[in-house]
């Protein structure tokens, strides 16, 4: 008996070590189809992200990736509107800014990546960026805010604007999902 209670302690000690680490794990489904998303997040710079698809066909197998960054949340919706469940996974990268890893399924057959655009290399965009982004997601549309600051980099605090830009996901060149700005607008904060 002692030893059961030794090996439940045991066990209850890792999981709460685990969760202090930062572990994610979730299951995000619309209807009976979905992903689950795993990810250690031992290290800030190198962790393995896991992607497992629900309610797919047989032939679509767990995905395991090697990212620089943590996971801190994800969301699921039918981004490209083609009436299949789409995954953003939110990154916390060492540097302390937010990246995104996204996820298409294909029929629920294979899953393919969805790339998100580098807003540094948008000059009108990127005009007064310095990270602190906030992301949403809305009826298929990603919503992302973050602090305008001044040119000057000297200057540790932002202005008191910030930038909205949102998003939608269309197909380029060869069926590459793309997520493409079509909207964006300053507005003040306190």
């Amino acid at each position: 008996m002692y030893k059961f209670f030794s090996i439940v302690f045991i066990f209850i000690g890792l999981t709460v070590h685990a969760q202090k680490a930062g572990r994610y794990d979730s299951t995000l489904k619309i209807g009976k189809s979905g992903y689950r998303v795993n990810c250690m997040n031992r290290e800030k710079s190198q962790n393995i992200l896991s992607i497992k698809p629900i309610g797919f066909k047989n032939e679509s197998r767990e995905v395991a990736v090697e990212i620089k960054a943590k996971v801190t949340s994800a969301e699921i919706d039918d981004l490209n509107q083609d009436g299949f469940p789409d995954l953003i996974i939110y990154l916390m990268e060492p540097t302390g800014k937010t990246n995104l890893f996204c996820v298409s399924s294909r029929e629920n057959e294979t899953m393919q990546p969805i790339y998100f655009p580098d807003i540094t290399n948008d000059s009108q965009l990127s005009k007064g960026y310095r990270g602190n982004d906030d992301y949403k997601l809305v009826e298929g549309i990603l919503f992302r805010k973050f602090p305008i600051y001044d040119a000057d980099t000297t200057i540790k605090v932002p202005t008191k604007r910030a930038r909205q830009i949102m998003y939608r996901v269309v197909v380029g060149d060869r069926g590459v999902l793309n997520f493409k700005p079509f909207r964006n607008f300053e507005l003040d904060i306190d």
